[in-house]
């Protein structure tokens, strides 16, 4: 541990590396117990780096799955009733403690599903305190009744955590996410991104839920889906660009070189159409290296038309231009939204 507390630093100081993700989630895989994530959270604290947290109590998470499993619960669905929101809620807070105790060190919340979080991170940045929050596109639009629970093992393909709710849960998770990112209570919108194919990877939990692959993949498609927000009075265009742009570059330090159209900075540019359509599908608009979409049917009001990352054109016409070789690893900043 301490060697790995001296790394954090190391990082921070000489490589631009200012962001650490750590888990409440996954017990004898990336588990962090309090302790450890205390001392990880004071080291940050030292730096000024800032600490990434997903947030669900997977010691409680544990049980649940055991029992469900013992009683023959076995299909995709169960995933989401055994990471019950309350357990997010309870996490988020948790962190968020601990966050103080360590000097109010930057917390930045990672992929939120739950009112019960959001609540809890509502309340820290009331009290002005450095914590922040994002969501993701499923936690928007899918829900555990028409996703997860679809015929045969069709739902695994929606298995992710914190897990897609159920829209029949007591909190409307769905408009208070949406509503946390009209107040910025919610700073960003990102994907979680985790892709698994469908056949030989999610298979793997073909008559056990807790043996699914967890992800989805869908950075492809975050900007097109949040468009989607602001066609349905969500989200002000601002907004949308807000937190899929701009928030992000200045939340993980590398702002103005991202996130704005300036003299000096990086020429990342999107051209968008909003008289278009556009259709996500695996035959229609899908470049990810997977054998399904998540988003698979999808019709969207509005269409990307040209990307340019760094001046150089890499999407145009639905088709990729880049060439390999072209990313480039930018040292980054300190938050700049610290108190």
């Amino acid at each position: 541990m301490n060697s790995h507390l001296k790394d954090m630093t190391y990082l921070v100081d000489h490589e631009g590396v200012t962001s650490f993700k750590l888990f409440m989630a996954y017990p004898g895989v990336f588990y962090s117990d309090d302790g450890q994530i205390l001392r990880a959270m004071q080291t940050a604290s030292e730096s000024g780096a800032t600490i990434m947290m997903h947030a669900e109590n997977g010691i409680a998470i544990d049980v649940l799955v055991q029992q469900h499993i013992a009683r023959g619960d076995t299909d995709p669905k169960y995933h989401s009733y055994s990471r019950p929101s309350l357990l997010e809620g309870e996490a988020t807070n948790r962190a968020i403690v601990l966050s103080k105790v360590a000097g109010n060190v930057p917390l930045y919340i990672v992929h939120m599903s739950a009112s019960e979080a959001l609540n809890a991170l509502a309340e820290a940045r009331h009290e002005g305190l450095n914590v922040f929050g994002e969501t993701c596109p499923q936690y928007l639009y899918m829900t555990l009744e028409d996703h997860l629970a679809r015929p045969g093992f069709e739902g695994a393909k929606f298995v992710c955590s914190p897990p897609i709710r159920s829209k029949h849960d007591k909190h409307d998770h769905h408009g208070d996410l949406w509503k946390g990112l009209r107040m910025n209570e919610l700073a960003i919108i990102s994907t979680d991104h985790c892709p698994f194919c469908y056949k030989d990877q999610k298979e793997l939990g073909i008559g056990n839920f807790s043996k699914i692959p967890n992800g989805m993949g869908g950075v492809e498609h975050r900007m097109e889906l949040i468009y989607q927000g602001v066609v349905q009075g969500e989200l002000s265009l601002e907004r949308w660009v807000e937190t899929c742009s701009t928030t992000p570059a200045r939340m993980f330090g590398m702002y103005p070189q991202k996130g704005v159209i300036a003299p000096g900075s990086d020429a990342d540019i999107l051209v968008w159409d909003p008289n278009k359509k556009t259709k996500i599908g695996i035959n229609d608009k899908h470049h990810m290296n997977m054998d399904h979409s998540s988003w698979e049917g999808t019709v969207i009001d509005g269409k990307v038309d040209t990307v340019l990352s760094r001046g150089m054109v890499v999407i145009e016409n639905d088709k990729y231009t880049g060439r390999k070789g072209h990313g480039k690893f930018i040292k980054r900043g300190l938050c700049q939204y610290l108190n």
